[in-house]
């Protein structure tokens, strides 16, 4: 994947936005409530292994004297905030049209990096999972001076992995580790064009939904996709599969959207049902406001 559309973005000019939902301040403002969040908080938590990134305040030095290896000490509050980014790096995801600015990986990747830059101001850990994808890298949630380079440093060296169209699993893996991460109080984001996902798919997303979890669902789509603008005979071949359609565009055209819009009305509507938000985007719209949508989604303003 080539990753020229992060210089489309200027990081300075997100520095003003903040995370302002109920959900997420419920982490700041400590409530009636018990939640494992752990971070800097009352009371003790236990011991983990220390990752690059975090506070140096909370190594345990007895423990390195003891057993030679960093441990950081945990505590815990009420609330967790944390922002958990999903991306799909499955083949539809690798499509660009002549007007986009990348394609469709590259630019939910943008808007990951984008989303997580705004955490990170707000003292917020951010992790990394992925759909998909080719030797992926999952970042566990962290914060700190090298939170940010570390999850530029995995965006920018992800590659399209194979063909999951059929594959239920390869969803619901990191959904999983998602939901066992993510406590009461943390938002997550899932970034895919939800095309050619497997059957069952979107029902482990939005079951993310639960246990005072925000989630947010970035569909991305490329123009193209979007306006289907052929006229004529066209050979249209699937991303995923092996599907290979040769037909008149105008024939096919009305029967395509309504299938696409239904798909998004879908999606949409699980969401719903559970508490979630949708954002639709093309990647020929300015990154900006997108990620100012999505940071509206995620503090249950109008995207």
């Amino acid at each position: 994947m080539k990753t020229t559309a992060f210089k489309q973005l200027d990081w300075g000019s997100l520095s003003p936005l903040r995370m302002k939902s109920k959900t997420l301040a419920d982490g700041i403002w400590a409530g009636g409530h018990r939640s494992a969040r752990r971070g800097a908080g009352v009371e003790f938590g236990g011991h983990r292994a220390y990752v690059p990134g975090d506070d140096l305040r909370w190594l345990d030095r007895r423990a390195l004297l003891r057993h030679g290896r960093l441990i950081v000490r945990e505590f815990e509050t009420e609330t967790e905030r944390s922002l958990r980014l999903v991306l799909d790096a499955s083949p539809s995801m690798d499509f660009r049209g002549p007007n986009a600015l990348g394609a469709k990986l590259a630019f939910g990747a943008l808007i990951a990096a984008a989303t997580g830059r705004v955490a990170l101001s707000s003292a917020d850990p951010v992790a990394l999972d992925w759909i998909g994808g080719r030797d992926p890298r999952r970042l566990p949630a962290m914060g700190g001076g090298e939170a940010f380079d570390r999850l530029i440093h995995t965006l920018e060296t992800i590659q399209v992995g194979d063909d999951i169209s059929d594959d239920l699993a390869a969803v619901e893996r990191p959904i999983a580790s998602v939901a066992r991460g993510a406590r009461r109080g943390s938002a997550i984001l899932i970034i895919s064009d939800f095309i050619d996902l497997p059957e069952g798919a979107l029902d482990a997303i939005t079951s993310l939904s639960s246990g005072g979890r925000t989630v947010v669902c970035l569909q991305v789509l490329d123009r193209v996709e979007v306006d289907f603008p052929f006229d004529g005979p066209v050979r249209l071949v699937s991303s995923e599969g092996s599907r290979v359609v040769e037909t008149d565009a105008g024939s096919v055209r009305d029967e395509y959207l309504r299938r696409l819009e239904a798909l998004t009305a879908e999606l949409r509507e699980n969401l719903a049902r559970r508490g979630g938000r949708l954002v639709r985007t093309a990647t020929d719209e300015a990154p900006i406001g997108v990620v100012r949508r999505v940071l509206r989604a995620i503090e249950g303003r109008t995207a």
